[in-house]
């Protein structure tokens, strides 16, 4: 039996939090603990399949600046599927999840995609950011051009929720480890 969880950082027990980092893990190879840290204290999607996770993803809030507002954005975090389990709709099922929380709870969503992932995300509605990419660091604005291409948007239907411009200028928050 397959079945979608969804639930706060906060309702997840100590087993269930290391099998998702250990997935996580798994997938991306080099995970650092920040890394991991990014997708905490938000809503978690899971797939679990005969009491076994198999797939991972959550939604964090961050506040990134476009157009003269900062703008209370779902930043979605660690989407990853076991290897032998890709393919039939586990991913689909946990953006699905996520989707509804950033629409239903943010002005933006956000993302930033492995080159690999992102048609995935095209095909879901998700836009290319086109526009220069920068970070508010400890130092003031930095450039962050590595990530051109790869920083994907889903507007929101929630209240104060705004087009985005895609060719703008788009700042995200700091944090520890990779910026998007």
């Amino acid at each position: 039996m397959t079945e979608l969880v969804t639930a706060h950082t906060h309702a997840l027990d100590a087993a269930t939090r290391e099998a998702a980092r250990a997935l996580s893990a798994e997938a991306f190879g080099d995970l650092s603990d920040e890394g991991w840290e990014h997708g905490l204290g938000g809503v978690h999607a899971l797939v679990i399949e005969n009491d076994v996770l198999i797939g991972h993803a959550s939604v964090v809030q961050r506040r990134l600046l476009h157009a003269g507002r900062a703008l209370r954005t779902g930043y979605v975090e660690n989407v990853v599927v076991r290897a032998d389990r890709r393919g039939r709709g586990h991913g689909a099922a946990l953006m699905t999840a996520l989707e509804w929380v950033i629409r239903d709870a943010y002005e933006l969503g956000a993302l930033c995609a492995a080159d690999d992932a992102a048609a995935f995300y095209s095909a879901r509605g998700w836009q290319a950011w086109r526009g220069p990419l920068a970070a508010l660091t400890p130092h003031g604005p930095a450039p962050t051009p590595d990530e051109e291409g790869g920083v994907f948007v889903l507007p929101s239907a929630s209240p104060g929720a705004v087009a985005p411009d895609l060719d703008g200028r788009l700042v995200c928050d700091w944090r520890d480890g990779d910026l998007w």
